[in-house]
């Protein structure tokens, strides 16, 4: 009688609904299991040049077998603007896309493109490297993934002529930089915190300074940019607080040490020793007071943290114009803060009209 039952019942259970619908790219059901359409607006190329006449080689690489991860290899093939010429190594920039955590992949047009752009024009190896998404694998698994990341260059840095040509053959690492947009802006702060706490050996290889591009924090309290954020733009406030729904631990808040570096469950960071931090602002992001927030503690802490602000901007901008007038300015600041020089604020910003720099000084580290 009770199997009949149960069967009976089983046969009317409705089918799994969808709880989550994030831009038709990621959809949560009822029943816990998440979908991804195989085609979405993030299938389609983006409106601008790829430029492939670029001189930027590039492979796919595999930096962790068990959860097939990989990373995409871009070297430049020329030094144009290194002092020294040919022979000087270069300098090592591993980079996090961005997606909310929710979304994308190093292989998606547009963040391909911005790679190509910071390995030609900084000039710098850099690694673009994909991570676990939410909600099939919520936080912190793509901070353990970033962390992963540095552990494989570390493997290379140590294993003299069997490391990867590529790296052997050009790769300082010495000067290791890392650099997220959005969640990857928060996934560089999350290896900011680790290195300069110990939790990350990785030796020979250092972390020389980390680049955050409007980097994606929350909070339960609103800053005054998210509470007066327009409700009908393609990155608002509710799609932002989806995304956090889908990326941090079933039930957790915003304040989640995964998302607010202040929050009451967050580690202090007086103690931390951090490298060099530069942190991008756009003037018409709805995180900029977050983001500004977030450069202001830090600094208060003593922190070496400088903030630049692009006025006229909006989040993420170098990845939707990376050829634009503003990616331009962004280029140069941040080639400043790598290859370091005689701080030379004019220099940077010269051409650059929407570029607002607070505070703004380069170090040599």
């Amino acid at each position: 009688m009770s199997s009949l039952s149960s069967s009976s019942a089983s046969a009317s259970a409705p089918p799994p609904h969808v709880v989550e619908d994030c831009l038709g790219v990621v959809q949560l059901l009822s029943d816990g299991t998440v979908t991804r359409p195989t085609r979405s607006f993030l299938s389609d190329p983006p409106v601008h040049d790829v430029r492939r006449d670029l001189p930027v080689q590039w492979k796919d690489v595999v930096y962790d077998e068990a959860h097939r991860l990989r990373l995409r290899m871009y070297r430049p093939t020329t030094s144009i603007g290194l002092a020294g010429g040919g022979e000087k190594k270069l300098p090592v920039l591993v980079y996090f896309h961005g997606g909310g955590f929710c979304i994308a992949s190093f292989e998606h047009p547009s963040f391909h493109v911005v790679a190509l752009r910071i390995a030609h024009d900084l000039p710098a190896i850099v690694l673009s490297a994909d991570y676990r998404l939410a909600p099939e694998h919520r936080l912190p698994a793509a901070h353990h993934d970033a962390e992963t990341v540095l552990s494989w260059l570390h493997r290379h840095a140590v294993a003299g002529s069997a490391a990867d040509a590529w790296l052997a053959e050009s790769a300082d690492f010495g000067r290791v930089f890392v650099w997220g947009d959005s969640s990857g802006g928060n996934i560089s702060h999350h290896i900011a915190v680790r290195y300069g706490s110990g939790g990350l050996d990785i030796n020979p290889v250092r972390i020389a300074g980390c680049v955050l591009l409007g980097p994606y924090f929350g909070g339960e309290e609103r800053m005054a940019s998210e509470a007066c954020s327009p409700a009908d733009v393609l990155m608002s406030l509710a799609l932002f607080d989806q995304m956090w729904r889908l990326a941090l631990p079933a039930g957790a808040t915003r304040d989640h040490p995964a998302a607010n570096p202040f929050g009451p469950e967050s580690a202090p960071l007086d103690d931390v020793a951090f490298p060099p931090v530069l942190v991008l602002n756009a003037e018409h992001d709805l995180l900029r007071d977050r983001t500004a927030d977030y450069v202001a503690r830090l600094k208060a802490m003593g922190k070496p943290v400088e903030l630049v602000e692009f006025d006229g901007q909006e989040h993420a901008f170098f990845v939707y114009e990376p050829w634009g007038a503003a990616a331009d300015g962004l280029i140069r600041v941040v080639r400043q803060f790598v290859h370091g020089g005689a701080p030379d604020t004019a220099a940077a910003l010269s051409g650059s009209p929407e570029l607002h720099s607070t505070n703004f000084f380069f170090r040599h580290f």
